[in-house]
């Protein structure tokens, strides 16, 4: 279960530096409406991955992730937002959503297996959220 949850925590943090870079280097006619975006998605992330942390030391384990350790276990990658158009951001940030889906189903997969109907609650409400916001800035791209 911890292996999980550090895997998502560890694909949390890139997702919410990238998310903060595009909130400061967000240019353009959709500058308003897309700053504004991407700080209420950095501050959900950042509530989630406190949750996250809490709920590992739940298990008796101290959370503990050097920069290094989170960028080699992370598959969300870094990304130049200076460079970046807002169409690439918003692309950038579906993609997140899908390597943050699926790290969020091998959550639950696992505290299903083991019965851990907390862990499974917390990260369904998560899922819930996300699956929402991607609809949203799917929505947003066409």
């Amino acid at each position: 279960m911890v292996v999980h949850l550090n895997e998502l925590i560890a694909n949390y943090i890139v997702h919410y530096h990238k998310l903060r870079n595009f909130h400061w280097n967000i240019e353009g006619p959709d500058f308003f409406e897309l700053h504004q975006e991407f700080e209420d998605e950095y501050n959900t992330v950042k509530e989630n991955i406190d949750i996250l942390a809490e709920r590992v030391r739940v298990f008796g384990i101290k959370p503990s992730m050097t920069m290094t350790e989170i960028l080699s276990v992370s598959e969300i990658k870094e990304a130049k937002a200076a460079k970046m158009t807002p169409i690439e951001m918003v692309t950038q940030l579906l993609k997140d959503y899908d390597i943050l889906h699926h790290k969020m189903l091998n959550v639950v997969n696992a505290a299903l297996d083991t019965g851990d109907n907390v862990t499974e609650q917390i990260i369904t409400d998560f899922m819930r959220t996300l699956e929402k916001r991607n609809w949203m800035f799917t929505s947003w791209t066409k």
